[in-house]
């Protein structure tokens, strides 16, 4: 489909997001099936949450060199094969038998994970005009809080009741389905630019866009550090400081699962008018609901509404921040652009949880919050700074 056309393209839209759904779900699945796990296997529980920090892992080490070795393939092609690789690491975690097989088939799914997201998540920027990018990635990241919202815990719930590995091999009948719905309904994409006549390549290390991408990447890492080291520990901090009930814990994370879905709204109706207001009011509105989580702690009228409203802005932050990129890398480097992104994304979650523990240990998690506000407005000063740099630049050529 060609991205000059003026119609939105709903189908593929909800296509992508769809697939992305069930990606995520994928990624975070084991989460909720811990004790299973790890009471099958033999193994202790971190061991078996240590398979999450594999798969990001692996998404960080491979998204960009398998983007830059497929980027000559059809983009449709690649994300049908792509899934079909994701049924293959399903049915392997379904049915494997020890420890280090399911590390294996965990190994395969962050593989395809980090080139699904290098394909999928510039998808929509060939399928649309950049006037709707906004809103288009704002409908596709929706698949990725509907897996948070209803997919990790109905995989949960399957896996409750008819033992964990049900939960994996019903995800692969699932995405054995959306193959077929992609194969027939995904509208193709030209996504590589024609030269114009008499026109020299130039290496992808000298794209004029590279810039603004570094600082996309590094505002992606800075929010999702300071998002990961608190939210990873999100369940401590309720049961001790707020004193929520253990049993109540479930209901407030749906909740602020929940209040995400307002933040893709506006995500959609304000990053392509506003793109840089959009990204920096975001990111401050996470730090400020944070700051104010960690001074009334103790309060929990006070505590839930600001969660809302941290939820309100990190579901805004991601869609924006993609939006972003799509706006500013060039077509030839938005797979590669996306790629990065899903690599700065997931260093950003091994990050976060892994300085959100050491602090959890060596002062206690009632200092998380300040330490996520803090880091948030870091990343707001280090875009702001970078984009009025950038602009400086670019002006001066």
């Amino acid at each position: 489909m060609d991205a000059k056309n003026t119609t939105f393209p709903w189908v593929g839209i909800f296509t992508l997001a769809a697939l992305i759904f069930t990606s995520v779900t994928i990624e975070f699945l084991p989460t909720g099936l811990l004790p299973e796990i790890a009471t099958e296997l033999g193994v202790s529980q971190s061991q078996v949450g240590i398979l999450v920090s594999v798969f990001a892992g692996t998404v960080v080490l491979s998204a960009a060199p398998l983007a830059t070795l497929t980027r000559r393939f059809p983009r449709k092609t690649l994300v049908i094969v792509v899934l079909l690789v994701f049924v293959v690491s399903s049915v392997l975690t379904g049915l494997a038998p020890n420890y280090p097989l399911l590390v294996a088939a965990r190994v395969l799914g962050g593989l395809a994970h980090g080139l699904f997201w290098a394909v999928v998540g510039a998808y929509s920027a060939h399928l649309v005009p950049k006037k709707f990018l906004g809103r288009a990635v704002a409908i596709t990241a929706g698949g990725g809080t509907a897996a948070f919202v209803l997919g990790v815990p109905l995989g949960t719930a399957i896996g409750h009741a008819f033992g964990w590995r049900s939960s994996f091999l019903v995800m692969a009948c699932v995405i054995l389905v959306l193959v077929v719905v992609a194969a027939r309904i995904l509208p193709p994409v030209q996504h590589l630019e024609p030269l114009v006549t008499g026109e020299i390549p130039l290496p992808l290390r000298k794209d004029k866009t590279i810039p603004g991408i570094i600082l996309i990447c590094l505002t992606v890492v800075l929010l999702m550090t300071a998002h990961n080291l608190f939210y990873t520990y999100i369940a401590p901090f309720l049961l001790g400081p707020v004193g929520v009930p253990s049993a109540s814990v479930a209901l407030v994370l749906f909740l602020y699962g929940s209040a995400a879905v307002i933040g893709l709204v506006f995500a959609g109706a304000l990053s392509d008018r506003f793109p840089r207001a959009a990204l920096a009011g975001s990111l401050l509105v996470i730090a400020l609901s944070v700051l104010v989580i960690g001074l009334f702690a103790g309060t929990p009228w006070i505590v839930f509404p600001a969660l809302v409203i941290w939820s309100i802005g990190f579901g805004m932050a991601p869609p924006v921040l993609q939006a972003r990129m799509l706006h500013t890398a060039s077509r030839r480097m938005r797979d590669i652009a996306s790629a990065y992104l899903t690599t700065s994304f997931n260093i950003g979650i091994g990050v976060g949880a892994l300085i959100g523990a050491v602090i959890l240990d060596a002062v206690g998690v009632g200092v998380l919050p300040y330490v996520t506000a803090g880091v948030t407005l870091l990343a707001v000063v280090v875009f702001l700074a970078g984009d009025v740099r950038l602009r400086r630049r670019a002006a001066a050529k």
